[in-house]
């Protein structure tokens, strides 16, 4: 059992993978034992590139298996320490650190974690890109599937990437009225609003629900103020889900304290890695707030996220975008093996390390690809979130 691997490389992998670009991370060690990590900042990979680029030039020669002093130096090491772009970079290396250490002591990442508490993971599915009454359609499939926690999203994104919120939520509530009453009380329903409403339209839209109709609204708002959520939260009693985009422990600290959220979207590509989420899956244990983690990448993200829901007792459901038609996010080619769903739960592997395997001679043969996020714009032309 080896008790030193020294660092011997880092090599980025930015490339597009079905409908968007994944950016895999190798790191690799004199022992000849290797490790995938994943960044989490879609959109902006050439940034989190360059970031990675800093910090292999003082990686090299480390001892890969202390990741908890690794992830302090990577995070304090500068004057102007964390942001989305660092810690995407930091998240992505502490995986595959992970990755690695798990495979050096023949052990699955769970272990490292602090053991198993859960053989399967639950999941919720989304409705994708159906609309209007194809989503209560998709969502009975779903249903019939095994799933009982289903995502739907807003109507109101046209052709011409106009969004006009007030019409969205008119539009939105008479939808999911009608998918309760036609799916029944027993299956969990939420929406994701993608941050796209201000305080007063997420309140509006609210009061447009029937009562009992929502499970979880999720990212109803921008989260920049959590003082924002806090008079949202006096206007409704849907619990909340958020936290998707939290680079680190610290934004987590108000929504936990406070009260302000009942599910934590934490997405382990971007808070930090799996050092920074098990910190603040305990912080949210002790505050009674649930696991909902954020999963729209490939299959190293998916599959460290499934550690670390096995490794936690505060735990919901698993994002899966598997069900979802023509991402081309998991695809076998470049993934020989990788986590499957087993109806609507994935199994937890007990393979050494991740129980990933990357076909990284494809990957390097893919040209990388800018892909940018709709700028969506209101009637007026204002812009307004996407």
């Amino acid at each position: 059992m080896p008790s030193h691997l020294k660092i011997t490389a880092i090599k980025p992998y930015p490339a597009r993978v079905g409908i968007r670009n994944q950016f895999l991370v190798k790191v690799e060690t004199d022992q000849g034992i290797s490790g995938w990590g994943e960044s989490g900042l879609t959109g902006r990979e050439k940034a989190v590139a360059g970031a990675i680029e800093h910090y292999r030039e003082f990686l090299i020669g480390q001892d890969a298996m202390q990741i908890g002093r690794i992830w302090q130096e990577m995070y304090r090491s500068q004057y102007f320490e964390g942001g989305r772009v660092l810690q995407a970079a930091i998240s992505a290396i502490d995986i595959a650190l992970h990755d690695i250490k798990g495979k050096a002591l023949g052990v699955p990442v769970y272990q490292l974690l602090g053991g198993k508490q859960r053989n399967v993971i639950p999941t919720f599915a989304s409705t994708g890109d159906s609309a209007g009454e194809g989503a209560i359609e998709r969502a009975k499939e779903l249903m019939a599937m095994g799933f009982d926690a289903i995502r739907f999203f807003p109507i109101g994104q046209d052709s011409r990437d106009i969004f006009e919120p007030r019409q969205s939520i008119a539009t939105t509530a008479r939808l999911l009225n009608r998918a309760r009453a036609e799916l029944g009380d027993e299956v969990v329903l939420g929406i994701d609003y993608h941050h796209r409403l201000s305080v007063a339209e997420a309140a509006s839209f609210c009061n447009k629900l029937d009562k009992g109709v929502l499970d979880f609204l999720e990212e109803p708002i921008r989260d920049e103020t959590p003082e924002a959520y806090e008079s949202l939260r006096t206007m409704t009693d849907i619990p909340f889900a958020i936290g998707e985009e939290f680079a680190s422990k610290w934004q987590f600290v108000p929504y936990i304290e406070r009260g302000i959220h009942q599910f934590n979207r934490l997405d382990v590509c971007n808070v930090g890695g799996l050092t920074e989420a098990m910190k603040v899956a305990g912080w949210s244990e002790a505050h009674y707030v649930d696991l909902m983690p954020h999963n729209p990448l490939g299959p190293i993200c998916t599959a460290a996220t499934i550690h670390m829901a096995a490794a936690v007792p505060n735990f919901a459901w698993l994002e899966t975008r598997s069900p979802e038609r023509g991402l081309g996010f998991d695809n076998d080619d470049f993934f020989p093996v990788q986590p499957k769903l087993e109806g609507a739960v994935y199994p937890v592997s007990d393979a050494p390390g991740l129980g990933v395997e990357v076909n990284e001679d494809l990957l390097a043969k893919q040209n990388f690809s800018f892909w940018e996020a709709p700028h969506l714009r209101r009637n007026d032309g204002s812009v307004t979130n996407w």
